[in-house]
């Protein structure tokens, strides 16, 4: 994020005598809409002009009607729409010379010199070719007398600022395009219904995705659905990969499962260049071993419905962020692209992108397959390798002699499974025994441990909740039993999947490590609650599905309200002490305030909401979203608020409350959960593999130093593992949240995006990075 308030400047005054113009231009991704609103609401913060134009770069040719000034209602119920509301056009004329002559006279006119395009490669490749001629363009307008020298004097100078949006995530440099991930979710709603048919009857089904020339979505699809099979253009499959892919199906069907599921990227090719399609494998499985097979071509429903989650908050928070670069961007600055890195907002120059992005095409027609996984970024490439090492390895026949249990701790949450299920997966790959805790501490202290095998967790990934069973016991006074039991069966690590309580659990069981020898193991903790509270990780396993439940709730009842008029909600949401969800979902779901334990607040505020609501029904704009954390303060309850509203606006607006309770630990996990969980459950199997042969000595286990006891999370830009014992000095136990949380930052965004007069301060400075020549680092990347 963007310092905004340098040099003791006044944030809302910053963009005055300014004008930026937005446009969305090339095919259409969910979050263009995020975007465009982001950027109109927080140039009209700082005090510039803001202008739409409308369908792409022919509006901005065509000039005239197609670009109208933005206000700040013209971009209300827009967050949850999907494609983009100011329409997209594939436009010819601004590929010559004289479409952007009309376009930059139609500019100069208006006094714009700040354009915020949204779009992909091509598009963006487009504002930098017209920007660079810019000076050029103005000679030739003076010079046929379409604008005076004190116009163009005004206009001297152009700033470019790219947001990406394409549903492929086919651009370099940027770990996920607005749009990727709503498509994932259409994609995942149409494998879980083609899964529960192809189970009935037994059937191989072949599933085509987007992507002509980036396996992305296949890739993670693949990932997050368990497929047999992925093609993907950038990798294509060994010679003889025919009687492979029919000895794996083979191998499923034997081992028990009723159904086999291929995935398959448009572009997908062999090693000849020649494409791999749908119906190709249709008559090879068909033919060679007579299943039953269905061909599904997505098509273009993966760029429909609307935006999820993320796809709202990387579209909002891409727009400040563009805004702020164009604010900041001199005649010298580079036209650039923001993007975001794990969950940091980074700007890239633009140029660079692009020739990454070519880079890789270059790569995949020379054949070096291996160089386009690398340059698609450390995301794309640590996906490639997770897929792998769950796909494509059958596990040893030697074993290692080693048993690893796993076990669920605290509330369920959907994700858990699918963690459980590459965990288990990837400790027989290494030849170790699994066996699984059900119910928690209470389990292991009570010996419901059994083995569990590669095809018991087949079907995991897509299962929300706990198939192991959790629960919220901790660890103290089970302590002999426990010792006994980790002893009994011979148990020589621990991966601990849940929220708080599976955090301060096994720090119980690091403490009675000095009592209890057999305590002396390697352990895990992977974070997977709602509540996001977990020290350690900047996500949480689970997070994005209750906040994605909580989001659609929202656009529910702001429809609700929208139709009856000068009517605000009040919604409860989970989080014990952490404000994460009600911060997040206040985001995504465009909310007037979100109540949190982390940001005090008293009567005073309280009133300020209220007369904020006051005016807002005087525009055009007459509903209001407040949420509240269900414990963000003990005397302020929900039932409290409600009752203020009603009164306060007595004659202005009524008020209607939902406790949303534990519809938010439900449902099927996003794809987003799948693939981390996926991610999660695999590292953090390998890492306890690498701990256990450091604590062998004489011939058996023994892990007592601090680091044998870690929390995998994700922190910024990759996985880490960070001792409990570092941990514990950073949590705030009392509340069951960690010290500092990286999402508080980004409040004041939803503030101004809800049309409060605050100062958008914040510490950390997005600075031009640069993708070309840049050593990768050697941690692992996560996006979704």
């Amino acid at each position: 994020m963007a310092n905004i308030n340098t040099a003791g400047v006044d944030p809302t005054k910053m963009g005055v005598g300014w004008a930026i113009a937005v446009l969305t231009s090339g095919g259409d991704a969910q979050g263009m809409n995020a975007a465009v609103r982001a950027t109109v609401r927080v140039g009209l913060y700082t005090g510039a002009k803001v202008f739409f134009v409308h369908e792409g770069y022919q509006g901005l040719v065509d000039g005239g009607n197609h670009i109208r000034p933005a206000t700040w209602e013209s971009v209300s119920m827009m967050l949850q729409l999907g494609g983009t509301v100011i329409g997209s056009a594939r436009c010819r004329d601004f590929q010559t010379r004289e479409g952007r002559l009309k376009a930059a006279y139609n500019l100069v006119k208006l006094g714009v010199t700040n354009l915020c395009v949204i779009g992909g490669d091509g598009s963006l490749t487009g504002a930098n070719i017209f920007r660079t001629e810019w000076s050029d363009l103005l000679k030739d307008l003076i010079s046929k007398g379409k604008i005076i020298n004190e116009e163009a004097k005004a206009s001297s100078h152009l700033n470019i600022v790219g947001m990406v949006g394409s549903i492929d995530n086919d651009f370099c440099g940027t770990d996920m395009t607005i749009g990727t991930d709503s498509a994932l979710h259409r994609i995942i709603e149409v494998v879980d219904s083609i899964t529960t048919t192809a189970q009935s009857h037994q059937r191989a089904f072949i599933l085509e995705v987007m992507g002509r020339h980036c396996g992305y979505l296949a890739l993670v699809t693949a990932l997050a659905c368990g497929a047999d099979w992925v093609f993907i253009p950038e990798m294509p499959p060994d010679d003889g990969w025919e009687d492979h892919l029919c000895r794996r199906l083979t191998e499923t069907r034997n081992a028990g499962s009723r159904l086999n599921v291929i995935i398959v990227a448009e572009g997908a090719i062999n090693k000849d260049g020649k494409p791999i399609t749908c119906d190709q494998l249709k008559d090879l499985v068909t033919k060679r071993l007579g299943f039953d097979t269905r061909a599904t071509i997505l098509g273009h429903v993966q760029r429909g419905g609307t935006p999820s989650a993320f796809d709202r908050v990387l579209g909002s928070r891409m727009g400040v962020e563009a805004v702020m670069a164009l604010l900041e961007a001199t005649p010298e600055t580079p036209a650039c692209v923001v993007s975001l890195s794990g969950n940091q907002a980074v700007r890239l120059p633009l140029m660079e992108c692009v020739q990454v992005t070519k880079d890789v095409t270059v790569a995949m027609n020379e054949g070096r397959f291996d160089d386009a996984i690398k340059l698609r970024g450390r995301s794309f490439e640590n996906n490639w390798n997770t897929y792998k090492l769950l796909a494509h390895v059958r596990p040893p026949e030697t074993k290692s002699n080693i048993n690893v249990a796993i076990l669920n701790v605290g509330a369920p949450c959907a994700g858990m499974n699918a963690a459980v299920r590459a965990a288990v997966r990837i400790g027989l790959i290494q030849g170790h025994n699994m066996l699984a805790i059900h119910d928690g501490f209470e389990g292991l202290a009570e010996e419901k441990i059994e083995p569990i095998t590669w095809n018991t967790v087949g079907d995991w990934t897509g299962k929300g909740g706990s198939e192991l069973g959790t629960k919220r016991v901790l660890p103290g006074k089970y302590m002999e039993e426990i010792s006994l039991n980790i002893a009994k069966y011979n148990i020589h690590a621990l991966v601990i999947i849940g929220g708080f309580e599976a955090f301060s659990g096994a720090l119980e069981m690091v403490q009675g490590r000095g009592k209890y020898e057999e305590l002396c193991v390697p352990m895990v903790i992977i974070p997977a609650t709602v509540s996001n509270n977990v020290p350690g990780s900047d996500f949480s396993i689970g997070a994005d599905t209750a906040l994605n439940t909580i989001t659609t709730t929202c656009d529910r009842i702001k429809q609700s309200a929208a139709g009856t008029k000068r009517r605000v909600f009040i919604i409860e949401t989970m989080g014990g002490y952490c404000g994460y969800l009600a911060t997040m979902a206040g985001l995504s779901a465009g909310a007037d305030a979100a109540y949190i334990y982390e940001e005090k607040f008293g009567i005073r505020d309280l009133e300020r909401n209220v007369e904020h609501l006051i005016e807002k029904m005087k525009t055009t704009v007459k509903r209001g979203l407040i949420l509240r954390n269900e414990n963000c303060n003990f005397n302020y309850t929900t039932d409290f608020i409600f009752n203020l509203y009603s009164e306060e606006g007595k004659g202005v607006f009524d008020c209607r409350k939902n406790v949303l309770g534990h519809m938010q630990q439900g449902g099927t996990p996003t794809p987003f959960d799948r693939n981390f969980a996926t991610k999660m459950g695999a590292k953090a199997v390998l890492w306890l593999t690498e701990k256990l042969k450091e604590c062998y000595r004489h011939g058996r286990i023994f892990a007592n130093t601090p680091d044998s006891a870690c929390v995998l999370g994700m922190r910024k830009r990759g996985l880490v593992l960070q001792p409990l014992a570092e941990l514990k000095e950073q949590t705030d136990f009392e509340h069951r949240i960690p010290k500092n949380q990286w999402w508080l930052k980004l409040r004041p965004i939803m503030k101004i995006l809800a049309k409060y007069k605050i100062s958008l301060d914040t510490s950390e400075h997005a600075l031009m990075e640069h993708v070309i020549s840049k050593k990768p680092p050697v941690h692992m990347t996560l996006t979704k």
